[in-house]
């Protein structure tokens, strides 16, 4: 168990306590028997930024973000990349790209980009291609093999035939709790390049995949779930050590399912509450119906923050720093073999290991 890192001490050894970190960063680190192979990244999520009329913004938005790759800068010592988890705009328009793609091009650092619902349902990810680049890859850094996967498709029906107007798509699925949403998936297709670029990879290493939905089935009445979600975690099973980072619910959450540790990130823009629908899923999660340690989830910053995270040996420590709000840490318990909340799962309380359903 690695030892617990105060907000203190992490801005003190990150050079950032003159900002006074507070928003979603994400600072992973894999550590390797040979210390010249240990790395950190970033990792920003869900910053939303929202056009409302000629050169204005929401600038609570704007301000999440600006703050972020201000963060990300200051960080010292330096992660090898960053990764920008999805949702970068609101309704997907070229205004909020541009202006999103202009504040994360500040950043001094070589930038990965997931693809959110918010970024594609409007021309189905055009513009953000011509930005960003492809929809999901890989690529390799220092003997961990990375994945960035499109997990927010849906089926052609809903695509392509259902809505009259590019505009009203984009607004059907921009909405929460919307009846007339879909489900997301990875898709065929997508699972198939999955397969064969996995074929290459050797079963000792470990993966690191980043979706913007959960690649899990959590809450279908707030599409926080991957249709094809036991699919794709078939092709990370024989793997064995895999951890799944994932953006889109702006809330702490984890899980363990078999070999695969999932964690999702908070947002620079909001925090979600839990929906107490939670308690028709505890097959799949660990204690969700516990609240977040928040006082007022739609209180504009409480419950957003940045997490330090922590990759020995293919597990991931997961330190959520919130703001105005007590910290957690969500750290892997190698005895139970799945990720733990210190402060919320007593000894006595323990989830036992996770069964796939």
């Amino acid at each position: 168990m690695s030892r617990l890192i105060t907000r203190r001490d992490f801005l003190k050894k990150t050079g950032v306590l003159a900002t006074a970190a507070t928003l979603p960063i994400s600072i992973v680190e894999l550590a390797f028997a040979d210390p010249t192979q240990n790395f950190t990244f970033a990792h920003i999520s869900d910053s939303h930024v929202q056009h409302i009329k000629g050169n204005q913004f929401v600038r609570n938005w704007d301000r999440g973000l600006i703050r972020a790759v201000a963060e990300v800068n200051l960080l010292n010592p330096k992660p090898d990349f960053v990764v920008y988890g999805g949702d970068l705009a609101q309704l997907a328009k070229k205004s909020e790209l541009d202006h999103g793609a202009e504040m994360m091009s500040a950043l001094n650092y070589k930038t990965y980009y997931v693809m959110g619902e918010h970024d594609y349902y409007l021309d189905l990810g055009e513009y953000w291609s011509k930005l960003f680049g492809p929809h999901y890859y890989s690529f390799d850094h220092k003997g961990v093999h990375f994945i960035v996967l499109n997990s927010i498709l849906t089926d052609d029906e809903w695509t392509y035939r259902r809505w009259p107007t590019a505009e009203q798509r984009m607004l059907e699925m921009a909405g929460l709790d919307n009846p007339n949403g879909s489900p997301f998936m990875v898709g065929e297709k997508q699972r198939e390049w999955l397969r064969q670029d996995l074929e290459k990879v050797n079963k000792d290493t470990p993966l690191v995949v980043f979706s913007h939905s959960p690649l899990q089935k959590i809450y279908k009445g707030w599409n926080f779930w991957t249709d094809d979600a036991e699919q794709v975690q078939a092709l990370l099973t024989p793997f064995k050590k895999v951890t799944v980072i994932y953006g889109h619910v702006h809330q702490i959450q984890y899980n363990q399912i078999g070999n695969i540790s999932f964690h999702g990130v908070m947002a620079t823009a909001w925090p979600w509450p839990y929906p107490s629908s939670y308690a028709h899923a505890e097959h799949y999660l660990p204690k969700l119906t516990v609240p977040m340690n928040r006082a007022d989830p739609f209180f504009e910053r409480d419950a957003t923050g940045w997490q330090f995270i922590n990759l020995a040996n293919g597990n991931v420590d997961m330190h959520y720093t919130l703001y105005d709000n007590t910290s957690r840490t969500i750290a892997f318990n190698k005895k139970n073999g799945q990720p733990e909340d210190s402060s919320y799962q007593a000894e006595d309380e323990r989830i036992p290991p996770q069964v796939h359903y």
